[in-house]
């Protein structure tokens, strides 16, 4: 019952633009854009191009407005409070930080004319009706959103493959999250470990979690990663993650939203290759030997003869040692030798071979 699991888990997969996301394929690396347009649409889309010559698999925006997120309100329930934005008004944030809708077409066209795929998470309604017309590949909910059923519901509706992240949520709230997308249709399905802090602290990053989340629920999992540098990335790759989601900007200096915990073109394309040698160096799990080691077999110990001895003598164990190089028989012999006897001469240096000796 293991094995079968464990070959269900392997068979679990999701396809974007015809890129399959799971166990046995190269990890799916998503650069974040967020707030980082810093409300320019020709920094998105630099920052679009930028993430295609990095290697990024996708890119991903969020499809909100200001007033699609929240109200304008200044009563103290929508003031933030410490953390990263510690004063914003959440109307004015996400007032700063929106993708404005009339952007979406030409965002989209561009990421189609470089040849990167990109998606978007929608944080209404009104935003999976505007990403359905885009003709978005897949949808992602953020964390902060994996509580709002209805939102889920609407978007597996779509049947498109679906990303989920986990940060905040409770496993009842996780249940309840997978099992409205599936309810609804949805049978494509990645849930993504991660800790809602900005940045997240890498002692608290809680990378096994993401067993949990496949073995539970049995979906593909990754790693929405909030921390700084590409460690919890890495680690989460060698610990099955398929997919690594991570904020991306042209420039920390170019101060934006979200520009403290994202990373810049150079550390993005040096994120992809560490995650991408993280996951070659996985393998399987089999005995066979890879082709590296073949030139290294003849170093290993075996039988040889250390002295020059006459046909008709009887192996002793001062005549056979375990020595390297690898040309003899194995050192599991040693003891089956003693007392047998040469069939011809043999000389020092010689290797031990059976076609000498009367078995």
């Amino acid at each position: 019952n293991i094995n079968k699991w464990k070959i269900l888990i392997i068979l679990m997969k999701l396809e974007i633009n015809n890129i399959f996301i799971g166990e046995g394929f190269p990890p799916y690396v998503i650069a974040e854009l967020s707030a980082n347009h810093n409300g320019s649409i020709e920094r998105a889309k630099e920052s679009i191009t930028a993430a295609k010559l990095s290697g990024a698999s996708a890119v991903k925006i969020q499809t909100y407005t200001a007033d699609t997120m929240t109200i304008d309100c200044n009563l103290e329930d929508f003031m933030i409070k410490g953390g990263l934005w510690d004063g914003y008004q959440l109307y004015e944030l996400y007032k700063e930080a929106e993708t404005p809708f009339e952007w979406h077409a030409e965002l989209f066209e561009h990421a189609k004319k470089i040849g990167i795929t990109i998606f978007s998470s929608p944080f209404d309604e009104t935003a999976v009706d505007l990403l359905e017309e885009l003709n978005t590949p897949a949808y992602k909910i953020a964390s902060f959103e994996l509580v709002d059923l209805p939102l889920i519901k609407y978007v597996a509706k779509t049947k498109k493959p679906l990303l989920m992240s986990t940060g905040m949520a409770s496993e009842e709230e996780i249940h309840e999250a997978v099992a409205t997308a599936r309810e609804a249709g949805c049978d494509q399905i990645l849930l993504f470990h991660c800790i809602s802090s900005y940045p997240a602290p890498i002692e608290q990053a809680n990378l096994k979690q993401m067993h949990g989340l496949r073995d539970k629920f049995g979906v593909v999992i990754g790693l929405s990663d909030h921390t700084i540098g590409n460690t919890a990335a890495i680690t989460a790759t060698g610990l099955g993650a398929s997919a690594i989601e991570k904020h991306f900007t042209l420039s920390r200096n170019d101060k934006g939203p979200d520009s403290e915990f994202s990373i810049e073109p150079s550390e993005l394309k040096d994120l992809i290759a560490q995650v991408n040698d993280a996951w070659s160096g996985l393998g399987s799990m089999s005995y066979q030997r890879p082709p590296a080691e073949q030139g290294s077999l003849v170093f290993r110990r075996s039988l040889y003869f250390v002295k020059d001895l006459q046909s008709g003598h009887v192996i002793t164990k001062n005549d056979i040692r375990r020595i390297r190089p690898g040309h003899g028989l194995p050192p599991k012999y040693f003891d089956d030798l003693l007392g047998l006897t040469l069939t011809s001469d043999v000389h020092r240096g010689e290797p031990v071979k059976w076609d000498v000796i009367d078995k």
